[in-house]
């Protein structure tokens, strides 16, 4: 049995920076003073558990925090699942979780970034969860561990309307596509020459196509990130 819920202890944020730091290695994403401050100051803060066994054991965690009022717009800063617990739509039940909490409180948009290097997450949040990319940003958080293995941390905004979900282009709007690799995360532990080679042609080929006009309109597994006019 699974379940979501707010981490209202001190105990509990512990555990979710413990979660955290073993998501996205030594270079810490958030601190347990920083989530504890936004908890107590009404932001979404949740961890996702599973008592399978019968001992229940933190397993993800999300995190958002609210963004300009006059927009009722918020930004997700991370929701993250153990490695182990991918796969299993886990995710998209902690997403839904922050949709269903932020319609509660009348806002009306999500925010949130992402490597453009990783397939799984373009796949989940532009096809799955229906969210439009707003943005491209060049080493947008500089050069750091965890997620990036200390490769430059190149990223895609994205903008989840809660009311307005996008769907994928169709066929015959598709006018370009860029491909990625399947598991870059795997190819950064390997080979992360060939990684950081990724990262520059895809950097290339993304701002060639978005300096013609063309804007990311969708993802394909197959064909990679779909392109419209």
């Amino acid at each position: 049995m699974r379940t979501i819920r707010d981490l209202d202890t001190v105990e509990l944020i512990i555990d979710a920076q413990g979660v955290l730091d073993a998501i996205r290695g030594k270079e810490r994403v958030i601190d347990a003073g920083t989530l504890r401050a936004l908890q107590q100051s009404g932001n979404y803060v949740v961890g996702l558990f599973d008592d399978e066994g019968g001992e229940e054991k933190m397993v993800g965690a999300s995190i958002a925090f609210f963004g300009e009022p006059g927009r009722r717009a918020m930004h997700s800063h991370i929701t993250a699942l153990l490695p182990e617990y991918r796969g299993r739509g886990w995710g998209r039940e902690l997403k839904e979780h922050q949709r269903q909490w932020a319609f509660s409180r009348e806002v009306g948009r999500i925010s949130w970034t992402f490597d453009p290097l990783v397939a799984r997450n373009a796949h989940f949040f532009l096809t799955v969860l229906g969210a439009r990319v707003t943005g491209y940003a060049v080493n947008q958080y500089g050069i750091f561990g965890g997620g990036d293995a200390g490769d430059e941390s190149d990223r895609l905004d994205v903008e989840w309307a809660l009311a307005d979900i996008a769907k994928p282009p169709a066929s015959d709007a598709v006018v370009d596509t860029l491909a990625i690799p399947s598991d870059v995360e795997s190819m950064r532990a390997t080979d992360p020459a060939a990684a950081h080679e990724w990262r520059l042609r895809l950097r290339s080929e993304m701002e060639e196509r978005l300096e013609r006009g063309l804007r990311i309109a969708g993802f394909d597994v197959e064909r990679g990130y779909l392109f419209t006019e």
